[in-house]
This record gives structure tokens, C-alpha cells and sequence, in this order.
């Protein structure tokens, strides 16, 4: 399921009313923290081959991933999914496990799966955005 070429599904539901949606996500989890914006790109990298299962795009322009936390050669990854009940969350968070230890430089990884704020459209990429019509 990691690389695997997502399979033909719905887009997300559309956008709740703004009011819903929470605070939005840091401009960018990936270039939050500059001493380590070499190994976050790579992280990036790896973590856009992961797929949600029941959606055609992978994670990171889902918007599920919120935040990476550094402690010397450790990271936390806080992300979230497109609904708390979903049966894969384990799954999904080993393999984004894994897929953040490939990376040269990166000793351990931890995934921190969070609820809130929760998941909307909002907080998908344009490129998924356009991908689904909502631009």
C-alpha cells in the first residue's frame, strides 16, 4: 500500500462553512523548522508515495501531515487523517514511520496521529484541490 498507484475514488466531501474547519495548518510542515530543511524535503519526498487508501493522492497533498518536530536526529510527525474512524490509521502511520527512518541523517521517527483541529479539504494542496475541482 506505501507505493502503491492510488485506486479510482470520490473526492473528499466539499468544504464545510469556514467556521468548521479550525485554524488552518502551518504554511508549510516542511520548511518550519530551517536547520533541518535538507532532511525535511527528503521526508516530503518519501512521505508523497504514501496513498490514502480510499482516496486517489497521497498524504502530504491530503494535507494529513501538520507538523514535523525536531530533537537532534529524531522526528515526530504529527498528522492526522481524512476521518478518525479509519480503519488503516496503524497501517498508515507505520509506513509513514518508515518511510521518515529511510532518510539519511534521521535516526528515529515517531508518529503522532492528532484529531484536532480536524481534517477538512481546506487543507489539501492546490494541486489536490485542482485534482478534486475545488479550484
Amino acid at each position: 500500500m506505501a507505493e502503491a498507484t492510488p485506486s479510482e475514488s470520490a473526492p473528499p466531501a466539499a468544504p464545510p462553512a469556514a467556521s468548521a474547519t479550525g485554524p488552518a495548518p502551518p504554511a508549510n510542515a516542511f520548511t518550519s523548522d530551517p536547520d533541518h530543511a535538507d532532511r525535511a524535503a527528503l521526508i516530503k519526498e518519501n512521505l508523497k508515495k504514501i496513498y490514502d487508501p480510499e482516496i486517489p493522492m497521497n498524504i502530504v497533498d491530503l494535507g494529513l501531515i501538520y507538523d514535523l518536530a525536531w530533537k537532534e536526529s529524531a522526528v515526530t510527525v504529527r498528522m492526522t487523517l481524512t476521518a478518525p474512524g479509519c480503519p488503516v490509521a496503524g497501517i498508515l502511520a507505520e509506513e509513514v514511520k518508515v518511510a521518515v527512518e529511510k532518510v539519511p541523517g534521521v535516526a528515529s521517527a515517531e508518529v503522532d496521529m492528532v484529531w484536532e483541529p480536524p481534517w477538512t479539504p481546506e487543507r489539501m494542496s492546490d494541486f489536490a484541490k485542482r485534482q478534486f475541482g475545488y479550484l
